[in-house]
């Protein structure tokens, strides 16, 4: 059966206005606040009247704000409230993790972050605070680019019977895969950060499964070396296995 706008008590022209609505708010979203009306326009190839009725909308209800000199728009009140509703906690690691962490990071000029692999995605559970990681780093069309991504992708296809076709290809082919299997942890430059390096060495259960990693990142000049960085990654990924697992 079809359902016309009329039957859900919607003008015909309503449900257009409401996509052009929430295709104005991801054009926000996307270009960052500050966003003007008439870039908004022209982004969407809206015509300015449409553009600047919708904004007017959206501000009106809340979704988007003006910014302070008036010049621009920034995603509002009401977004924000969506995302923590569809946003799950992070919860804070226990406070042995903490410790371990905070002495780890006193031994590098870097940053060190913990992340833990759920249902075969990365979630980053102690990140840096002085060096935060990328927003990308645990996305998973980024995980190619980042050494604690890669860990899951080399876990992936070792798990795996038969690797699926392209999986070792598209992110370094079967030498990347050695090169993670005969170091025993990943690496990764420039993927995330252009100058920086990151190493990841894995944490795995009693059975063997990967169930997080241990990651340092810095400057290239720092770990042009990097024996001393991994044997602090390996260390601490021990202390850490128990409190993980």
């Amino acid at each position: 059966m079809i359902v016309r706008p009329e039957s859900l008590g919607l003008h015909p022209r309503q449900p257009k206005a409401i996509h052009n609505a929430l295709t104005v708010l991801e054009e926000v979203a996307r270009c960052g606040a500050g966003v003007t009306a008439r870039q908004i326009s022209d982004n969407l190839t809206l015509a300015r009247a449409t553009a600047y009725r919708l904004l007017n909308v959206l501000v009106e209800d809340e979704y988007l704000v003006r910014t302070p000199d008036l010049s621009g728009f920034a995603l509002g009140r009401r977004v924000v409230e969506f995302a923590r509703l569809v946003t799950p906690t992070v919860s804070l690691p226990p406070e042995a993790v903490r410790v371990i962490m905070e002495r780890l990071r006193g031994g590098i000029r870097g940053g060190i972050h913990l992340v833990r692999y759920e249902n075969d995605c990365v979630r980053i559970i102690d990140g840096d605070p002085d060096f935060p990681p990328s927003d990308q780093a645990h996305h998973s069309g980024s995980m190619p680019a980042s050494a604690m991504g890669r860990l899951l992708l080399f876990e992936r296809d070792r798990c795996r019977a038969t690797p699926a076709r392209g999986s070792r290809d598209e992110w370094g082919g079967p030498e990347a895969l050695a090169e993670i299997a005969e170091l025993g942890y990943a690496r990764q430059s420039d993927g995330m950060r252009v100058g920086y390096t990151c190493i990841a060495v894995p944490i795995r259960d009693s059975a063997g499964l990967l169930i997080g990693g241990l990651c340092g990142s810095a400057p290239h000049s720092r770990i042009q070396q990097p024996v001393d960085l991994v044997a602090l990654l390996h260390g601490g990924a021990l202390e850490l296995t128990p409190l993980l697992a």
